[in-house]
Protein backbone atom coordinates (compact mmCIF):
# COMPACT_ATOMS: atom_id res chain seq x y z
CA UNK A 1 0.00 0.00 0.00
CA UNK A 2 1.31 3.42 -0.98
CA UNK A 3 1.42 6.29 1.48
CA UNK A 4 -2.10 7.47 2.24
CA UNK A 5 -3.03 11.07 3.02
CA UNK A 6 -5.80 11.53 5.58
CA UNK A 7 -4.87 15.05 6.72
CA UNK A 8 -6.72 17.37 4.34
CA UNK A 9 -7.97 19.58 7.19
CA UNK A 10 -4.32 20.46 7.84
CA UNK A 11 -3.63 21.13 4.18
CA UNK A 12 -5.05 19.63 1.01
CA UNK A 13 -3.45 18.16 -2.08
CA UNK A 14 -3.38 20.69 -4.90
CA UNK A 15 -5.36 19.92 -8.01
CA UNK A 16 -3.37 19.48 -11.21
CA UNK A 17 -5.39 22.24 -12.87
CA UNK A 18 -4.35 24.65 -10.11
CA UNK A 19 -0.67 23.82 -10.53
CA UNK A 20 -0.98 24.32 -14.28
CA UNK A 21 -2.75 27.68 -13.91
CA UNK A 22 -0.13 28.93 -11.45
CA UNK A 23 2.78 27.70 -13.55
CA UNK A 24 1.40 29.43 -16.62
CA UNK A 25 0.86 32.67 -14.70
CA UNK A 26 4.44 32.63 -13.39
CA UNK A 27 5.70 32.48 -16.97
CA UNK A 28 3.25 34.87 -18.60
CA UNK A 29 2.04 37.23 -15.89
CA UNK A 30 5.08 38.36 -13.92
CA UNK A 31 4.57 42.12 -13.87
CA UNK A 32 4.01 44.09 -10.67
CA UNK A 33 0.26 44.84 -10.48
CA UNK A 34 1.05 48.37 -9.26
CA UNK A 35 3.08 49.18 -12.37
CA UNK A 36 1.34 51.20 -15.06
CA UNK A 37 3.07 49.54 -18.04
CA UNK A 38 1.55 46.65 -20.01
CA UNK A 39 3.10 43.93 -17.84
CA UNK A 40 1.73 45.51 -14.67
CA UNK A 41 -1.69 46.12 -16.19
CA UNK A 42 -1.92 42.49 -17.25
CA UNK A 43 -1.16 41.28 -13.72
CA UNK A 44 -3.64 43.76 -12.24
CA UNK A 45 -6.31 42.68 -14.69
CA UNK A 46 -5.85 39.02 -13.73
CA UNK A 47 -6.21 39.81 -10.02
CA UNK A 48 -9.35 41.86 -10.57
CA UNK A 49 -10.91 39.14 -12.72
CA UNK A 50 -10.27 36.62 -9.92
CA UNK A 51 -11.72 39.00 -7.34
CA UNK A 52 -14.85 39.62 -9.42
CA UNK A 53 -15.48 35.92 -9.98
CA UNK A 54 -15.09 34.99 -6.30
CA UNK A 55 -17.37 37.85 -5.27
CA UNK A 56 -20.04 36.69 -7.72
CA UNK A 57 -20.08 33.20 -6.19
CA UNK A 58 -20.42 34.58 -2.65
CA UNK A 59 -23.06 37.13 -3.76
CA UNK A 60 -21.01 40.17 -2.73
CA UNK A 61 -19.25 43.02 -4.55
CA UNK A 62 -15.64 42.70 -5.78
CA UNK A 63 -14.44 45.50 -3.49
CA UNK A 64 -15.40 43.42 -0.46
CA UNK A 65 -12.86 40.68 -1.28
CA UNK A 66 -9.39 41.46 0.10
CA UNK A 67 -6.60 39.03 -0.77
CA UNK A 68 -4.29 38.02 2.08
CA UNK A 69 -1.58 35.48 2.85
CA UNK A 70 -4.20 33.11 4.29
CA UNK A 71 -6.77 32.58 7.00
CA UNK A 72 -4.55 33.56 9.92
CA UNK A 73 -3.80 36.97 8.45
CA UNK A 74 -7.45 37.47 7.54
CA UNK A 75 -8.55 36.66 11.11
CA UNK A 76 -5.93 39.02 12.54
CA UNK A 77 -6.89 41.76 10.10
CA UNK A 78 -10.57 41.60 10.98
CA UNK A 79 -10.27 41.38 14.76
CA UNK A 80 -7.56 44.02 15.13
CA UNK A 81 -9.05 46.48 12.66
CA UNK A 82 -12.52 46.04 14.16
CA UNK A 83 -11.08 47.16 17.50
CA UNK A 84 -8.74 49.88 16.22
CA UNK A 85 -10.92 51.30 13.42
CA UNK A 86 -14.52 50.49 14.31
CA UNK A 87 -14.38 51.03 18.05
CA UNK A 88 -15.26 47.47 19.08
CA UNK A 89 -14.95 47.17 22.88
CA UNK A 90 -16.08 43.58 23.34
CA UNK A 91 -15.38 40.34 21.47
CA UNK A 92 -17.60 37.31 21.99
CA UNK A 93 -16.02 34.05 20.87
CA UNK A 94 -15.68 30.43 22.03
CA UNK A 95 -12.81 28.60 23.68
CA UNK A 96 -12.50 26.10 20.80
CA UNK A 97 -11.82 28.61 18.03
CA UNK A 98 -8.70 28.41 15.89
CA UNK A 99 -5.76 30.06 17.65
CA UNK A 100 -5.67 32.74 14.95
CA UNK A 101 -8.84 34.04 16.62
CA UNK A 102 -8.21 32.99 20.23
CA UNK A 103 -4.69 34.39 20.46
CA UNK A 104 -5.64 37.59 18.66
CA UNK A 105 -8.60 38.17 20.97
CA UNK A 106 -6.40 37.59 24.02
CA UNK A 107 -3.77 39.97 22.61
CA UNK A 108 -6.40 42.67 22.13
CA UNK A 109 -7.74 42.08 25.63
CA UNK A 110 -4.35 42.89 27.15
CA UNK A 111 -3.08 45.48 24.67
CA UNK A 112 -6.23 47.35 23.64
CA UNK A 113 -8.20 47.18 26.88
CA UNK A 114 -11.21 45.40 25.43
CA UNK A 115 -13.40 42.74 27.02
CA UNK A 116 -13.39 39.13 25.73
CA UNK A 117 -16.32 36.90 26.65
CA UNK A 118 -16.71 33.21 25.84
CA UNK A 119 -19.99 31.64 24.85
CA UNK A 120 -20.86 28.34 26.54
CA UNK A 121 -20.61 25.02 24.72
CA UNK A 122 -22.94 22.05 25.05
CA UNK A 123 -21.58 18.54 25.89
CA UNK A 124 -20.86 17.91 22.19
CA UNK A 125 -18.97 21.14 21.63
CA UNK A 126 -21.80 23.05 19.95
CA UNK A 127 -22.22 26.75 20.65
CA UNK A 128 -25.02 27.39 23.15
CA UNK A 129 -27.16 29.80 21.14
CA UNK A 130 -29.29 30.72 24.16
CA UNK A 131 -26.19 31.79 26.04
CA UNK A 132 -24.99 33.71 22.99
CA UNK A 133 -28.28 35.59 22.89
CA UNK A 134 -27.98 36.34 26.60
CA UNK A 135 -24.49 37.77 26.08
CA UNK A 136 -25.72 39.83 23.14
CA UNK A 137 -28.56 41.28 25.18
CA UNK A 138 -25.97 43.42 26.98
CA UNK A 139 -25.52 46.26 24.50
CA UNK A 140 -23.40 48.53 26.67
CA UNK A 141 -20.31 47.98 24.47
CA UNK A 142 -19.89 47.76 20.71
CA UNK A 143 -19.54 44.03 20.11
CA UNK A 144 -17.92 41.72 17.57
CA UNK A 145 -18.94 38.04 17.58
CA UNK A 146 -16.25 35.74 16.16
CA UNK A 147 -17.29 32.10 15.72
CA UNK A 148 -15.92 29.58 13.24
CA UNK A 149 -18.28 27.94 10.76
CA UNK A 150 -16.66 24.49 10.97
CA UNK A 151 -14.40 23.40 13.81
CA UNK A 152 -11.08 22.25 12.41
CA UNK A 153 -10.56 19.47 14.97
CA UNK A 154 -13.95 17.83 15.52
CA UNK A 155 -15.84 19.04 12.45
CA UNK A 156 -18.85 20.52 14.27
CA UNK A 157 -20.81 23.00 12.15
CA UNK A 158 -22.22 26.27 13.44
CA UNK A 159 -25.73 27.32 12.46
CA UNK A 160 -24.34 30.42 10.77
CA UNK A 161 -27.72 31.77 9.63
CA UNK A 162 -29.15 31.68 13.16
CA UNK A 163 -26.05 33.39 14.54
CA UNK A 164 -26.26 35.99 11.76
CA UNK A 165 -29.88 36.72 12.69
CA UNK A 166 -29.01 37.00 16.40
CA UNK A 167 -26.20 39.44 15.69
CA UNK A 168 -28.38 41.57 13.44
CA UNK A 169 -31.15 41.65 16.03
CA UNK A 170 -28.71 42.83 18.71
CA UNK A 171 -26.65 45.26 16.57
CA UNK A 172 -23.47 43.18 16.89
CA UNK A 173 -20.85 42.67 14.19
CA UNK A 174 -20.23 39.09 13.03
CA UNK A 175 -16.97 37.52 11.87
CA UNK A 176 -16.63 33.85 10.96
CA UNK A 177 -13.49 31.85 10.24
CA UNK A 178 -14.74 29.83 7.26
CA UNK A 179 -11.38 28.23 6.50
CA UNK A 180 -12.82 24.70 6.82
CA UNK A 181 -16.09 25.41 5.01
CA UNK A 182 -15.43 27.63 1.98
CA UNK A 183 -14.95 25.31 -0.98
CA UNK A 184 -16.87 22.55 0.82
CA UNK A 185 -20.25 24.20 1.37
CA UNK A 186 -22.31 26.83 -0.44
CA UNK A 187 -22.13 30.16 1.36
CA UNK A 188 -24.43 32.91 0.13
CA UNK A 189 -23.66 36.17 1.91
CA UNK A 190 -26.79 37.79 0.51
CA UNK A 191 -29.02 35.28 2.31
CA UNK A 192 -26.74 34.90 5.33
CA UNK A 193 -25.25 38.36 5.99
CA UNK A 194 -21.90 38.57 7.75
CA UNK A 195 -19.66 41.53 8.38
CA UNK A 196 -16.41 39.61 7.90
CA UNK A 197 -15.10 36.17 7.06
CA UNK A 198 -11.69 34.53 6.58
CA UNK A 199 -10.64 32.06 3.88
CA UNK A 200 -7.51 30.03 3.09
CA UNK A 201 -6.86 28.48 -0.34
CA UNK A 202 -4.85 25.47 0.81
CA UNK A 203 -7.88 23.95 2.55
CA UNK A 204 -9.74 23.46 -0.75
CA UNK A 205 -6.92 22.12 -2.95
CA UNK A 206 -5.32 25.47 -3.68
CA UNK A 207 -1.85 26.84 -2.85
CA UNK A 208 -0.51 27.68 0.59
CA UNK A 209 0.23 31.27 1.52
CA UNK A 210 -2.84 32.88 -0.01
CA UNK A 211 -6.41 33.51 1.10
CA UNK A 212 -8.84 36.37 1.47
CA UNK A 213 -10.94 38.33 3.90
CA UNK A 214 -14.47 39.38 3.13
CA UNK A 215 -15.08 42.84 4.58
CA UNK A 216 -18.59 44.21 4.21
CA UNK A 217 -18.47 47.47 2.26
CA UNK A 218 -20.21 49.40 5.04
CA UNK A 219 -17.06 49.05 7.17
CA UNK A 220 -14.05 51.27 6.52
CA UNK A 221 -10.94 49.55 7.87
CA UNK A 222 -7.38 50.84 7.70
CA UNK A 223 -4.56 48.61 6.51
CA UNK A 224 -3.22 46.15 9.08
CA UNK A 225 0.05 45.94 7.10
CA UNK A 226 1.61 49.31 6.31
CA UNK A 227 3.70 49.96 3.23
CA UNK A 228 1.43 50.54 0.27
CA UNK A 229 -2.09 51.10 -1.01
CA UNK A 230 -2.58 47.63 -2.47
CA UNK A 231 -5.87 45.78 -2.01
CA UNK A 232 -7.85 49.01 -1.98
CA UNK A 233 -5.77 50.32 0.89
CA UNK A 234 -6.52 47.32 3.12
CA UNK A 235 -3.17 45.52 2.78
CA UNK A 236 0.24 46.93 1.92
CA UNK A 237 2.63 44.81 -0.14
CA UNK A 238 2.90 43.53 -3.69
CA UNK A 239 0.12 41.07 -4.44
CA UNK A 240 0.84 37.35 -4.81
CA UNK A 241 -0.37 37.17 -8.40
CA UNK A 242 0.23 33.47 -9.08
CA UNK A 243 -1.11 32.58 -5.64
CA UNK A 244 -4.32 34.54 -6.25
CA UNK A 245 -4.72 32.87 -9.64
CA UNK A 246 -4.23 29.48 -7.97
CA UNK A 247 -6.76 30.36 -5.25
CA UNK A 248 -9.28 31.43 -7.87
CA UNK A 249 -8.80 28.26 -9.91
CA UNK A 250 -9.18 26.04 -6.84
CA UNK A 251 -12.23 28.03 -5.69
CA UNK A 252 -13.95 27.67 -9.05
CA UNK A 253 -13.20 23.96 -9.33
CA UNK A 254 -14.41 23.36 -5.77
CA UNK A 255 -17.80 24.83 -6.57
CA UNK A 256 -18.05 23.36 -10.07
CA UNK A 257 -17.51 19.89 -8.60
CA UNK A 258 -19.17 20.47 -5.22
CA UNK A 259 -22.25 18.29 -5.67
CA UNK A 260 -20.41 15.21 -6.95
CA UNK A 261 -17.34 15.50 -4.72
CA UNK A 262 -19.23 16.28 -1.52
CA UNK A 263 -21.55 13.32 -2.13
CA UNK A 264 -18.57 11.04 -2.71
CA UNK A 265 -16.64 12.20 0.37
CA UNK A 266 -19.79 12.04 2.50
CA UNK A 267 -20.15 8.39 1.47
CA UNK A 268 -16.49 7.77 2.34
CA UNK A 269 -16.98 9.28 5.79
CA UNK A 270 -20.02 7.11 6.52
CA UNK A 271 -18.12 4.04 5.32
CA UNK A 272 -15.14 4.95 7.52
CA UNK A 273 -17.33 5.42 10.61
CA UNK A 274 -19.18 2.13 10.09
CA UNK A 275 -15.93 0.20 9.66
CA UNK A 276 -14.30 1.80 12.69
CA UNK A 277 -17.32 0.96 14.84
CA UNK A 278 -17.33 -2.66 13.74
CA UNK A 279 -13.58 -3.34 13.86
CA UNK A 280 -12.05 -1.07 16.52
CA UNK A 281 -13.29 -2.02 20.01
CA UNK A 282 -14.44 0.74 22.38
CA UNK A 283 -13.79 3.54 19.91
CA UNK A 284 -15.38 6.86 20.93
CA UNK A 285 -16.24 9.54 18.37
CA UNK A 286 -15.70 13.13 19.47
CA UNK A 287 -17.98 16.09 19.02
CA UNK A 288 -20.73 15.58 16.47
CA UNK A 289 -18.50 14.11 13.78
CA UNK A 290 -20.77 11.04 13.42
CA UNK A 291 -23.74 13.27 12.61
CA UNK A 292 -23.43 14.12 8.93
CA UNK A 293 -26.12 16.80 9.26
CA UNK A 294 -24.36 18.71 12.04
CA UNK A 295 -20.72 18.21 11.07
CA UNK A 296 -18.59 18.62 7.98
CA UNK A 297 -18.36 15.60 5.71
CA UNK A 298 -14.56 15.85 5.66
CA UNK A 299 -13.56 15.31 9.32
CA UNK A 300 -13.67 12.30 11.67
CA UNK A 301 -12.27 12.63 15.20
CA UNK A 302 -12.17 9.71 17.63
CA UNK A 303 -10.50 8.51 20.81
CA UNK A 304 -8.89 5.08 21.22
CA UNK A 305 -8.78 2.82 24.30
CA UNK A 306 -5.03 2.25 24.37
CA UNK A 307 -2.34 2.37 27.01
CA UNK A 308 -0.15 5.40 27.68
CA UNK A 309 2.84 3.49 26.31
CA UNK A 310 1.04 2.86 23.03
CA UNK A 311 -0.35 6.37 22.88
CA UNK A 312 3.12 7.88 22.68
CA UNK A 313 3.87 5.81 19.59
CA UNK A 314 0.50 6.16 17.85
CA UNK A 315 1.21 8.71 15.13
CA UNK A 316 4.73 7.36 14.64
CA UNK A 317 3.46 3.84 14.06
CA UNK A 318 0.73 5.01 11.70
CA UNK A 319 3.31 6.98 9.76
CA UNK A 320 5.49 3.86 9.50
CA UNK A 321 2.50 2.10 7.97
CA UNK A 322 2.13 4.90 5.43
CA UNK A 323 -0.88 6.58 7.03
CA UNK A 324 -0.82 10.37 7.44
CA UNK A 325 -3.35 11.78 9.91
CA UNK A 326 -3.12 14.06 12.93
CA UNK A 327 -3.84 14.54 16.60
CA UNK A 328 -5.77 17.81 16.55
CA UNK A 329 -4.89 21.01 14.73
CA UNK A 330 -1.73 21.12 12.59
CA UNK A 331 -1.10 24.64 13.90
CA UNK A 332 -0.78 23.20 17.42
CA UNK A 333 0.99 19.96 16.50
CA UNK A 334 4.09 20.94 18.48
CA UNK A 335 2.10 21.10 21.69
CA UNK A 336 2.61 18.33 24.24
CA UNK A 337 -0.67 19.06 26.03
CA UNK A 338 -3.05 17.22 23.73
CA UNK A 339 -6.10 18.71 22.08
CA UNK A 340 -7.23 21.96 23.69
CA UNK A 341 -10.58 21.50 21.93
CA UNK A 342 -11.28 18.12 23.53
CA UNK A 343 -9.95 19.41 26.85
CA UNK A 344 -12.43 22.29 26.74
CA UNK A 345 -15.39 20.08 25.82
CA UNK A 346 -14.75 16.97 27.91
CA UNK A 347 -12.34 18.06 30.62
CA UNK A 348 -8.65 17.33 31.13
CA UNK A 349 -9.03 13.71 32.29
CA UNK A 350 -11.08 12.48 29.33
CA UNK A 351 -9.01 14.54 26.91
CA UNK A 352 -5.95 12.49 27.94
CA UNK A 353 -7.38 9.54 25.99
CA UNK A 354 -5.43 9.41 22.70
CA UNK A 355 -7.42 10.92 19.85
CA UNK A 356 -6.94 11.06 16.10
CA UNK A 357 -8.32 13.28 13.38
CA UNK A 358 -8.75 11.76 9.93
CA UNK A 359 -9.76 14.33 7.31
CA UNK A 360 -10.89 13.23 3.88
CA UNK A 361 -10.99 14.54 0.33
CA UNK A 362 -12.15 13.34 -3.07
CA UNK A 363 -8.63 11.97 -3.61
CA UNK A 364 -9.25 9.24 -0.99
CA UNK A 365 -10.76 5.80 -1.69
CA UNK A 366 -12.59 3.03 0.17
CA UNK A 367 -9.54 0.81 -0.31
CA UNK A 368 -7.45 3.33 1.62
CA UNK A 369 -10.05 3.36 4.38
CA UNK A 370 -10.05 -0.45 4.56
CA UNK A 371 -6.28 -0.42 5.01
CA UNK A 372 -6.35 2.32 7.67
CA UNK A 373 -9.09 0.59 9.67
CA UNK A 374 -7.13 -2.67 9.53
CA UNK A 375 -4.00 -0.98 10.87
CA UNK A 376 -5.93 0.78 13.64
CA UNK A 377 -7.72 -2.42 14.63
CA UNK A 378 -4.44 -4.32 14.86
CA UNK A 379 -2.83 -1.53 16.85
CA UNK A 380 -5.66 -1.34 19.39
CA UNK A 381 -6.10 -5.09 19.88
CA UNK A 382 -2.43 -6.11 19.84
CA UNK A 383 -0.60 -6.58 23.15
CA UNK A 384 2.54 -5.17 21.59
CA UNK A 385 3.55 -1.53 21.97
CA UNK A 386 4.56 -1.36 18.31
CA UNK A 387 2.87 -2.82 15.28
Amino acid sequence: MKNIYFDSAATSQMREEVIEAMSQSMQECYGNPSSTHAFGRKAKSKIEACRKDIAKTLKVTPGEIIFTSGGTEADNMVLKCAVFDLGVKRIITSKIEHHAVLNTAQFLETQADIKVEYVNLDPNGQVDLNHLEKLLSDKSDKTLVSLMHVNNEIGNMLDLKTVSDLCQNHDALLHSDTVQSIGHFEINLKDCPLDFLAVSAHKFHGPKGVGFAYINKKHKLASLIQGGEQERGHRGGTENVSGIIGLHKAFNLAYQNLENESSYVRELKQYFIENLESKVPEIVFNGLCKDLEKSTYTVINFSLPISEAKAGMLLFQLDLKGIACSQGSACQSGSQQGSFVLNEIYGAEKAKTPSLRFSLSHFNTKEEIDYAVGVLSEFVTSDKVVI
